[in-house]
């Protein structure tokens, strides 16, 4: 039996988390109490999950047909002002498992999409506080309507630029935000990749068994 290895011993994913933490805390809400409260759950949670020391089970890599534009979206969102976050990512590249989260992926998506669990409860890092991961979009992805029950969801943009439900255009170091239940379609830019980081906030059941499932939007 090996000893369990935690963030202590693994200062990569520490630095992660602590970044991540800071991101939520410098980024304004735009005057948004429904935002401002939701950045400090999300600081909250990770706080929590620094404290514990939480267990790490870091492998190696697995990637999707998207992560052939992993290399474009971080030389990319290494130019904006958050490049130390893209370097911190950089360091535990070799530990990302790139993932679709859906039983059912709509023809095309599995080449355009992917996401990859940075702390949750499967992980690298085991919390059910939070779950924090990053979500990459090829050039030109359309990625379907859904929503999430009972879980707040926020996107920061770190490269490349997403549209979600054609009511805005969000480029690197914008916070999108996600309410339980919202219905949300997310488009990209034709010439580059978009690499989000992502946040979602609930109760640990909710968090646990979370079901992904893409929703036709209302005509």
């Amino acid at each position: 039996m090996t000893d369990q290895i935690r963030l202590k011993d693994s200062p990569e994913w520490d630095y992660l988390l602590r970044d991540f933490y800071e991101f939520y805390r410098r980024l304004p809400a735009g005057g948004s109490v429904k935002i401002r409260s939701h950045q400090r759950m999300v600081r909250e949670r990770i706080s929590r999950v620094l404290k514990s020391n939480a267990e790490v089970r870091a492998g190696a890599s697995v990637d999707k047909p998207v992560t052939a534009h992993l290399q474009r979206a971080l030389d990319n969102g290494r130019q904006e002002r958050h490049g130390a976050f893209i370097r911190a990512i950089e360091a535990v590249r070799q530990h990302l498992v790139w993932q679709y989260g859906y039983e059912k992926v709509p023809r095309g998506l599995e080449r355009k999409y992917a996401y990859a669990e940075l702390a949750g409860p499967t992980g690298p890092v085991m919390t059910d506080e939070v779950i924090l991961g990053l979500v990459l979009f090829a050039p030109g992805c359309t990625y379907p309507a859904h929503s999430h029950d009972g879980i707040s969801e926020s996107y920061i943009c770190l490269s490349g630029a997403v549209s979600e439900n054609d009511q805005g255009v969000y480029a690197p170091g914008s916070l999108i935000f996600n309410p339980p239940g919202q219905l949300h379609r997310i488009t990209v830019a034709d010439h580059n990749p978009s690499l989000l980081c992502y946040a979602w906030v609930g109760d640990q059941e909710k968090l646990a068994n979370q079901k992904m499932v893409f929703t036709r939007a209302p005509k």
